[in-house]
């Protein structure tokens, strides 16, 4: 806001600092002095400024801007005096004006904060004082200059006389500093030269002229601006007179001219200062005092260095000199006669000297305007540089190679650094190493770019062929394990940073971050080798021939994790450079995984004993867990048992951990078992968090469950997301992906239960929706949110959504009623689901109500997330049994009408009304997008109304359903005939299911719909009669039954079945499939069900509620096949009952395995079911080969594409697909196999490609996942993309899919 009268007066009087301006009609000589002296300082702070600049004009640019370029510029005496005499005069105008505009302002006369600036500073400039002021001013101004410039010559005459003492004083004392740039512009005088006087200055720098005149031209020379200089029209000449007179004997000369250069490259513009750098550039480096070179190529550096931030704004010309005549310079060898050849430096030795890690050439590469000229220049001219840094490479390659041959430890160049004496002289083998330093740093950066790996490869002289990319990365790797190494206490922070260890480090790193060309130069199999190499001679037993193993090895782990974490790294390690064909020798990944377990086993002789052992088992386990958090690598990794290797470190660890003994009084004692505690606790942390990243994947989280460590596992996760204050958001997804995948399984949702988590996460709930933060200091009121879930509480419901799939529900809250008490403290927080259930969605007391402070808000919260859960029908059967959620619903709508005297009220719409009706509909009615309609949570747009009709008793209103379309007249169909003469034929040719297989298909591409109805029920029926009489088709051997003969009532199934036969009934009756006597049919076919497979059940003692006598969940996939078969009971148990012999029954029906007698004890014991461990399984693992995108998103919402498979084919897609596409379902699972179980679900994520994008960004990808409907979706659309996908991975597939029945 623009200060008002009262704050502008308190401004004039406290805000003034510096002297009170006088009023200028009493201006006195006092005056005039204290003006001079301010406007003096302010010059003299800004002289560097102006006489850099080349022109008057310029200089007169450069005072108007100062205040955007000098931060000091409201810091001046002369600006302070300025800015108070300008308040002191109309300061008072100001003040008038606003408050006239302040009382306009509020009679709305004049709008917005620019109108009001304009119109003050229009009135300031217009009034009499502001013309007085100027006037003022200027003639006060005019004196104070006048003044100054009658004194200029004084002072320059005084400057004169003080830099003739100082030279004198120079000549006769000690000059302690002859550093070129060590000299300040700030402590020099300037003389402004004509263009005669630069002429006489020039001829008498000529090298003819007498050592006196041209010294003391010299001086002047320094005392000129530099601008002048080089504008000049002597500057050619002048510059031709420098040049030779740098490699004068006397040095007097070339420290002059140097600082005469420093202070050009510090005050001058890039265009001009290019003229002193290729003059610089063309220094003769045969000169034999090195000091005096190392000056001339130091000062070069610095201005290397410098250039690219300021060239990008002149023309590319001026660049391309600098970049020539640098390289030109540096390519400079030393001719066979010349006389200086044998103790001859080339100028990069000086150059590495002065910039050991080449910090000159990241900067010229780092910016594509200046790296295409260096390059394009490298390629044409100067390969030479090249070949020399990759000469320079090998020779210390070879050096290091043949020291090492030799066992003897090499007398590395750098450790020599590390001497606590301070040496300013180099030998011939230090400068070497230096260059050497200088030439893997250049290569480094040469090679990230595309531009640089197109100058290889390279030819040297004394080698026949030439140096690939490859083979200089391959070097770079044999250089860590190659070159000298020395006691960890040795390693000096400087000494470690020139190691050729660190640096090539340092350099394969920046490869491994990189991606596109650097990094795929990095992915071949002959670097991977060169890195293996000390990893696979440790495996064979061979001889090492390795300075320092254990440091080796850590850096070798270190880039392979890095190379994993990427996806076409992690494919190169698996399969190879030539993906899967690699069958000559195992793949990196098979090496890796076998060196880990000897490492775990201690079976690695020489590293028994030594101290970093649990460092580099740590780290070569990180690389093979960048392998198995994904569903390819551990594929790949299973047949290893790396779990069971490092679940049985973990316990031996564990077992340690609790004998490590009591500390005693001795300090010593005390400090080493302390130090023993700490390694032995981090040691297990290590092991603890590698088995719970095995979780990442379906598949791992069943292996998981194997090693008993569960348990552990997901305490130290909780402890660990307890410590942390902030994580950040890569950790935070992983830890979300965790935690998903642990609530699919009865087990972990127990684990995570009793760890704490699930408190944690509902306290935190808690807070967000009824306290706040208590550490919020509250300074205005809280916000109304203005979504239905705010956004404070939207990472909370997300959660809750992962966590609370039906298998986790159903441990969490089988038989167990809600508190329902009859008061609530408000400081009583929820601490489990059950909690939740009782406190945000079943409200049914006014106790409840009362103690919720944002009653809305948290009862919307709650809704929404019974929305969510209701999308599992299982969940919602569980719910609707135990606590009668739709009753409780019905109650509060039925309560929330209008009073009135007469009839009945009108439904009160707000926002709790609106989202009961919606729940109230979505879990009273089945059906898929085209037969039930979802009421909307919003108004109308044109008329402002609710739409929607709402109820407050059953049944649901019919405008909920949608009409079901009259059935298309049959049509005779030639492929259908025929593939129903093949099926009803009593013969069998030889490849009858194939046959049948393609003619379904075809039926399936052309007339899609003619498979429904009685056609469809016959299909399967006779195709699943056929295959269940065939012993090689039989998968599972069932014994006889016979089905009970007298009727079954509904009283005699669970609580449970009793609804879901209920709503199969009303869903039948709604398809006209089922007739009015259908309940008892169906109550027939599941307890016979129930009595037949129970004669192939195990029993199992165990805690989780999952595994007792009954199946936990409703028989999705019979109750369809009795819809299918029309409500004919004894057709539907006959095919039931051939099918459960069948391979595809294990997938397609779920209760078909529980507890069942054909799986692994073990596998029954973890309550988990192989349609998550194998079939959600490869769809994460074919989601990231098809669709990666659509993996990328699900990994950055944290959810798991696995866990919405499961709902989806654990209720055999009801609500989510129309009848007709879940027939369609079934029928190509049982007639193509139960691999088309994959398939679909990889079409749906396709199908759903863009709304998954969209959702991930809006961060609700689960609620759309669960909630919405499979809109446009048809099966038949989709074969062609699931025939193609079968062609690629049903080998894989099947063969991992039949292999449940083992243990794994």
């Amino acid at each position: 806001m623009f200060p008002g009268p009262g704050e502008t007066r308190r401004r004039r009087r406290h805000g003034c600092q510096g002297p009170r301006p006088p009023k200028m009609s009493h201006f006195t000589s006092e005056d005039e002095a204290l003006l001079q002296s301010m406007l003096r300082q302010l010059l003299q702070s800004v002289k560097e400024k102006i006489t850099g600049a080349p022109s008057a004009e310029c200089a007169e640019e450069i005072l108007l801007h100062l205040e955007e370029t000098d931060e000091n510029f409201h810091n001046y005496e002369f600006v302070k005096y300025l800015r108070q005499y300008i308040k002191n005069t109309v300061g008072p105008v100001i003040e008038e004006e606003t408050e006239k505009c302040t009382s306009a302002q509020n009679q709305g006369e004049i709008s917005g904060y620019d109108t009001l600036v304009q119109h003050l500073t229009k009135k300031a400039r217009e009034s009499k004082e502001y013309r007085e002021m100027i006037h003022a001013l200027k003639n006060v101004m005019m004196v104070v200059v006048e003044s100054l410039i009658n004194k200029f010559e004084e002072d320059r005459m005084h400057d004169k006389e003080l830099a003739s003492k100082a030279k004198k004083e120079r000549q006769s004392g000690y000059y302690t500093d002859n550093c070129s740039d060590s000299d300040s512009s700030f402590n020099q005088s300037y003389a402004f030269m004509s263009q005669e006087q630069l002429q006489l200055l020039t001829e008498k720098l000529d090298p003819s002229q007498p050592k006196e005149v041209r010294q003391e031209a010299l001086q002047m020379l320094c005392l000129a601006p530099a601008s002048d200089i080089l504008n000049s029209e002597s500057w050619p000449s002048l510059r031709k007179h420098l040049t030779i007179s740098l490699a004068d004997p006397d040095a007097t000369f070339s420290e002059k001219i140097l600082r005469f250069y420093a202070k050009t490259f510090s005050s001058s513009p890039f265009n001009m200062t290019k003229e002193v750098y290729t003059s610089l550039a063309g220094l003769d480096v045969s000169n034999s005092d090195v000091n005096r070179l190392l000056k001339k190529v130091r000062l070069l550096n610095e201005y290397q260095k410098e250039a690219p931030s300021s060239w990008i704004r002149h023309p590319e010309k001026y660049m391309e000199e600098v970049v020539e005549s640098t390289l030109s310079l540096l390519s400079l060898k030393h001719k066979p006669n010349h006389p200086a050849s044998p103790d001859f430096l080339s100028p990069m030795h000086f150059l590495a000297l002065l910039d050991i890690k080449a910090v000159w050439f990241k900067k010229w590469t780092h910016a594509y305007y200046s790296r295409r000229v260096v390059f394009r220049l490298l390629e044409r001219k100067y390969k030479s540089l090249i070949n020399a840094a990759v000469q320079q490479c090998l020779d210390y390659f070879e050096f290091c190679k043949s020291a090492v041959n030799k066992n003897s430890k090499v007398g590395d160049f750098s450790q020599q650094h590390c001497s606590d004496m301070q040496d300013f002289s180099y030998t011939g083998p230090e400068l070497q190493y230096i260059y050497f330093v200088h030439s893997l740093c250049l290569l480094g950066r040469l090679l990230i770019y595309k531009e640089g790996q197109n100058l290889f490869p390279v030819q040297l002289k004394n080698k026949k062929a030439t140096i690939s990319i490859t083979d200089v990365l391959v070097l770079f790797v044999q250089l860590i394990y190659s070159s000298p190494s020395y006691p960890k206490t040795a390693l000096a922070a400087h000494t470690e940073n020139y190691s050729p260890e660190s640096l090539v480090m340092e350099i394969l790193q920046v490869f491994c971050d990189q991606t596109g060309c650097a990094a795929e130069c990095l992915y071949t199999d002959t670097v991977i080798d060169a890195l293996l190499h000390p990893v696979q001679s440790l495996l064979n037993g061979t001889e090492v021939y390795i300075n320092c193993l254990e440091t080796t090895l850590l850096d070798v782990a270190d880039i392979l994790a890095r190379i994993a974490a990427s996806e076409d790294g992690l494919s190169l390690l698996l399969y190879g450079e030539n993906e899967k064909n690699a069958k000559d020798s195992p793949t990196a990944a098979h090496v890796l995984v076998q060196f880990t377990k000897k490492l775990l086993h201690d079976d690695i002789s020489l590293l028994s004993g030594s101290e970093f052992m649990p460092v580099v088992k740590g780290a070569f386990i990180f690389v093979c867990r960048q392998m198995y958090r994904t569903c390819e690598g551990l594929q790949m990794l299973i047949p290893y048992g790396l779990h069971e290797s490092i679940a049985e470190a973990w316990r031996k660890t564990s077992l340690l951990s609790e004998r490590v003994p009591t500390p005693v009084t001795d300090a010593d004692s005390t400090s080493s078992i302390s130090q023993e505690s700490k390694t032995s606790l981090l040691w297990e942390e290590t092991l603890l968090d590698a088995l719970l990243n095995f979780s990442t994947t379906p598949k791992g989280l069943f292996l998981l469950h194997s090693t008993d460590a569960m348990n552990d596992c997901v305490n130290f996760m909780f402890n660990s997301l307890s410590k942390k204050i902030q994580t950040n958001e890569y950790e935070d997804f992983g830890n979300r992906i965790i935690v998903t995948q642990m609530a699919t399984t009865p087990m972990a949702a127990v684990s995570l239960q009793n760890s704490g988590f699930i408190k944690a996460l509902v306290t935190e709930l808690w807070a967000l929706l009824e306290c706040g933060k208590d550490d919020l200091r509250i300074i205005q009121p809280k916000s109304t949110p203005v979504d239905p879930i705010d956004q404070s509480c939207q990472k909370s419901f997300l959660f809750l959504v992962n966590l609370l799939t039906y298998p986790a529900v159903f441990e969490l809250l089988s038989k167990r009623d809600i508190p329902n008490k009859p008061m609530y403290s408000f400081r009583e927080v929820p601490t489990d689901i059950i909690d939740i259930i009782d406190r945000l969605i079943i409200l049914n007391s006014e106790a409840k109500i009362h103690s919720l402070f944002n009653y809305e808000q948290s009862h919307i919260f709650g809704l929404r997330l019974l929305n969510v859960l209701c999308c599992e029908l299982n969940t919602l059967l569980l719910l609707e049994t135990q606590y009668k959620v739709s009753q409780v619903l019905l109650t509060a709508q039925e309560e929330n009408v209008t009073e009135t005297s007469e009839g009945p009220g009108v439904f009160i719409i707000d926002g709790l009304s609106v989202e009961r009706n919606h729940v109230l509909v979505r879990i009273n009615l089945i059906g898929g997008p085209q037969e039930r309609i979802l009421p909307l949570r919003e108004l109308d747009k044109d008329s402002g109304l609710y739409p929607w009709p709402m109820f407050s008793s059953l049944p649901v209103p019919k405008c909920y359903l949608a009409e079901i379309p009259r059935k298309a007249e049959f049509r005779q169909d030639k492929d259908l005939d025929k593939l129903l003469r093949v099926l009803r034929s009593p013969e069998k040719p030889t490849g009858w299911a194939e046959i049948c297989r393609k003619q379904f298909c075809k039926v399936m591409k052309t007339r899609p719909d003619s498979i429904s109805g009685p056609i469809l029920a016959e299909l399967i029926e006779k195709f699943v009669s056929h295959l269940s009489e065939s012993k090689t088709d039989c998968y599972f051997s069932t014994g006889s039954y016979k089905a009970m003969d007298a009727d079954v009532k509904k009283e005699n199934l669970s609580s449970v079945q009793q609804l879901g036969v209920e709503m199969t009934v009303r869903y039948g009756k709604y398809l006209n499939l089922l007739k009015e006597d259908a309940e008892n049919g169906l109550c027939f076919v599941l307890k016979n069900c129930e009595e037949f497979l129970k004669q192939q059940q195990r029993t199992v003692v165990s805690s989780l509620c999952c595994l007792q006598e009954h199946y936990a969940g409703y028989d999705w996939f019979a109750s369809s096949i009795f819809l299918i078969m029309s409500g004919d009971r004894e057709r539907t148990l006959m095919f039931l009952q051939q099918f459960s012999r069948l391979f595809a029954s294990a997938f397609l029906w779920l209760p078909r395995l529980h507890l069942s007698m054909h799986l692994p004890v073990t596998t029954v014991e973890y309550g988990i079911h192989p349609v998550y461990f194998c079939s959600a399984h490869h769809v994460e693992m074919l989601l990231k080969a098809e669709l990666p995108l659509v993996c990328s998103a699900f990994q950055m919402s944290g959810f798991t594409p696995s866990q919405i498979c499961l709902q989806w084919i654990t209720q055999c897609f009801w609500n989510y697909m129309d009848w007709s596409e879940i027939c369609h379902y079934i029928a190509i699972c049982i007639f193509l196999g139960p691999d088309y179980q994959i398939y679909m679900c990889i079409s749906l994520f396709r199908h759903l490609q863009q709304d998954i994008l969209k959702h991930t960004e809006a961060r609700d990808l689960q609620v759309f996942l669960k909630e919405e409907a499979l809109h446009g979706f048809r099966v038949s659309d989709y074969l062609d993309y699931m025939e193609s996908l079968e062609e690629l991975y049903r080998p894989m597939l099947l063969k991992d899919m039949r292999n449940i029945t083992q243990n794994t």
